[in-house]
C-alpha cells in the first residue's frame, strides 16, 4: 500500500482522506460456445483464455466510484463433426460510474449506476474459402451492479464480491444476410450493416463472483466469470457463451490527502 499524504504543519486537526485506486490484473480460461450463422450454421465449442485488468477509484469524502476494465480473449473451437475450427481474437474496454452504499459498518458495499462497453475483434472460419472471417465491431450502455461484504475467518481477511451489467442500447456492425464484404467495403453497397441493438435483439449478460484473499501479504483474487453475448440481427444470428475460472492479483494504492 502506497501512503501519500498532503498538508502543512498547522492543519493538526486536518481530516483524512483516502482516495483508494484498487486494480486486479486477471487470467482466465475456461470453455466457449460460439455460432455466427454467417460464417456457418454449426455451433463451435472449445476453448477460451482472457486477460483482464480492472481498475476501481474511489474517495472516502464521495459517493461516485468509477471502474475501468481492459480485456483481450482468444478462443479455439471445433464443429461437432471435429472437422472444422474457428478462433476469435476480441478485445473489450468497459468504463462505468457507480453510485455507491456502505452497510454493516462499511463491511458491505453495494454499487449502481451505469456502464459503456465497447469491443473490437474477429472471427475466423478455417473451413470457409469465401467469406471465411468475420468482423466484430459494437458500442453499448449497460446498467450496471456490484456488491461486495468483508469478513474474516480465523482471523484471515477475505471479500466476497458480484458484479453484472447487461447491455440496454447500443449499435454492432453485422453484414446482411447473403451479402459479402466485397460488396460493403469495395462496391460501397451499405445495407443496414450498422444494427442498432437492445434487449429484443441481443439479450446479454456479463457476471463476475470472485472472492479475494491473502498469503505472504499478497492478495489473490479467485472466482467465476460468466459472459453471454449474443444477437439476432439482418437476419443473421450470433452467440458467444463462456464460463471462465480466473485468477489474479489485487494491488490496492491509498492517496490520504488533509482536509482542515
Amino acid at each position: 500500500m502506497l501512503c501519500w499524504s498532503m498538508g502543512i504543519a498547522a492543519q493538526t486537526d486536518a481530516t483524512p482522506l483516502d482516495k483508494t485506486t484498487t486494480n486486479v490484473k486477471m487470467i482466465g480460461w475456461g470453455c466457449v460456445d460460439m455460432l455466427d450463422t454467417y460464417l456457418s450454421p454449426e455451433r463451435y465449442k472449445g476453448w477460451q483464455i482472457n486477460y483482464l485488468s480492472h481498475t476501481m477509484h474511489e474517495r472516502e469524502d464521495r459517493r461516485i466510484s468509477t471502474l475501468n476494465v481492459h480485456q483481450g480473449s482468444f478462443a479455439h473451437a471445433d464443429n461437432r463433426a471435429g472437422n472444422a475450427n474457428e478462433m476469435q481474437a476480441m478485445y473489450h474496454f468497459a468504463y462505468a460510474w457507480h453510485y455507491n452504499w456502505h452497510f454493516l459498518n462499511r463491511r458491505l458495499n453495494v454499487k449502481a449506476g451505469g456502464m459503456l462497453n465497447t469491443h473490437l475483434g474477429m472471427l475466423y472460419n478455417a473451413r470457409n474459402s469465401n467469406n471465411p472471417m468475420q468482423a466484430k465491431v459494437g458500442l453499448n450502455v449497460a446498467p450496471t451492479v456490484m456488491a461486495s461484504y468483508r469478513f474474516s475467518i480465523k482471523n484471515k481477511p477475505l471479500t466476497v464480491r458480484y458484479e453484472a451489467d447487461a447491455p440496454l442500447l447500443g449499435m454492432m456492425f453485422s453484414p446482411n444476410y447473403g451479402q459479402s464484404y466485397y460488396e460493403i467495403f469495395s462496391e460501397g453497397n451499405y445495407d443496414h450493416n450498422v444494427v442498432v441493438t437492445h434487449p429484443v435483439n441481443a439479450l446479454s449478460l456479463r457476471q463476475m463472483l470472485t472472492l479475494d484473499f491473502s498469503l505472504h501479504k499478497t492478495t489473490f483474487r479467485i472466482g467465476y466469470l460468466g459472459d453471454y453475448q449474443q444477437a439476432h440481427v439482418n437476419q443473421l444470428k450470433y452467440h458467444t457463451y463462456s464460463h471462465m475460472l480466473v485468477l489474479g492479483l489485487v494491488k490496492k494504492f491509498t492517496l490520504n490527502n488533509l482536509r482542515p
